[in-house]
């Protein structure tokens, strides 16, 4: 009989015992496999876009009331129906900003009707307006006639509005508590601030400034005599480039008691020294005459450390800017053309960006 021979297994009675061991990945399985990863789906879920229109109502009125005056009259308004009536409604028109109305005038719309419309959709609810450059008499009218609740005034540059103008407005504000009037030509009269403090007793903010400060060296307390006597209860006082001297600030000071803020930049006349200036300190915020304008919302420019002839044209000042020696101008050899060419070059209008 043929013998065979276990190689595996040298005792056949005793089973073999099977040993289990783990599959090495081939290098093929391996580079499968991480293919298989980078192709993997991810599944999101697809993002629907906004609609403006589902915000609620209040939401949206919040939103449009961000936008200035123009924005909403020119465009906002015009964007759907649910934002028209929302535009319409005369909670939106309680505090007007009608800030750049400038670079409308002459153009197809009308600023004034503008400056109208807007405080048309106030209906009696207006409580503070801010206008720049375009105001008249008429408008300051307009306003004080339908809008008698009107507690805060700004006018920016309003170059055509009078003492005239404003003694008839104020005397239909009698709630204003602020004003705030900003130029550089008009000078108020006496009768004109004794008229804001008579038919404004709530009147606690004054802002009464100049862009351009003309010849520091000329003084004039009118003014400020005419606030101390007529604005006793103001908690707010600023008279940037104003000509008062130490005797009207110390007017100002005697009659003012309840002064929180006095801003006197650019007043060069004043000297705050001694007593008057101890009294100066104790307000809460005070801006002394050399002290920075660059926070004060608008550039202030200050000429004339000379004499009036090394500066303006006579036709630019004030009568009570004129020396004695005026009558040079008037000179019949010196022509008009003449006289003027001198000063193209020099003097150009500046449109300040907002």
């Amino acid at each position: 009989m043929q013998k065979f021979k276990f190689r595996d297994n040298p005792n056949p009675k005793v089973p073999q015992k099977k040993v289990w061991k783990k599959k090495e990945p081939t290098p093929s399985s391996s580079s499968s496999s991480s293919s298989k990863k980078q192709t993997k789906k991810v599944w999101r879920k697809k993002e629907i876009p906004r609609n403006w229109l589902d915000l609620p109502r209040d939401v949206t009125e919040s939103i449009l009331q961000r936008l200035g005056s123009v924005e909403i009259l020119k465009t906002a308004e015009k964007v759907c129906t649910l934002w028209r009536n929302i535009c319409k409604e005369p909670s939106m028109w309680r505090d007007i900003n009608l800030l750049n109305l400038y670079y409308w005038e002459g153009g197809p719309s009308d600023p004034l009707k503008m400056c109208q419309n807007a405080v048309d959709r106030s209906c009696g609810q207006l409580r503070a307006i801010n206008i720049e450059y375009v105001a008249n008499d008429e408008l300051l009218n307009y306003i004080a006639q339908s809008s008698s609740q009107l507690r805060r005034l700004r006018l920016f540059d309003c170059y055509e509005i009078t003492d005239e103008g404003l003694i008839e407005m104020v005397e239909k504000l009698p709630l204003l508590e602020e004003l705030d009037i900003t130029i550089s030509t008009l000078s108020l009269s006496e009768e004109t601030i004794e008229a804001v403090g008579c038919h404004c007793p709530h009147l606690k903010s004054f802002k009464w400034n100049h862009e351009d400060y003309r010849f520091p060296h000329i003084q004039c307390d009118e003014e400020a005599v005419a606030i101390a006597k007529n604005m006793p209860e103001l908690r707010h006082l600023q008279l940037i480039g104003n000509r008062l001297t130490n005797d009207g600030l110390q007017a100002i000071l005697d009659n003012c008691p309840h002064l929180e803020s006095l801003d006197l930049r650019k007043c060069f006349n004043v000297t705050l020294s001694g007593d008057l200036g101890r009294r100066c300190a104790r307000i809460k915020n005070l801006q002394l005459p050399n002290d920075s304008t660059n926070d004060c919302g608008f550039i202030v420019e200050t000429s004339g450390n000379g004499s009036f002839e090394e500066d303006l044209p006579f036709w630019m000042l004030d009568a009570d800017d004129l020396s004695d020696d005026y009558e040079y101008y008037y000179d019949s050899d010196i022509s008009y053309d003449d006289y003027f060419s001198k000063y193209n070059e020099d003097w150009e209008y500046i449109v300040r960006p907002f």
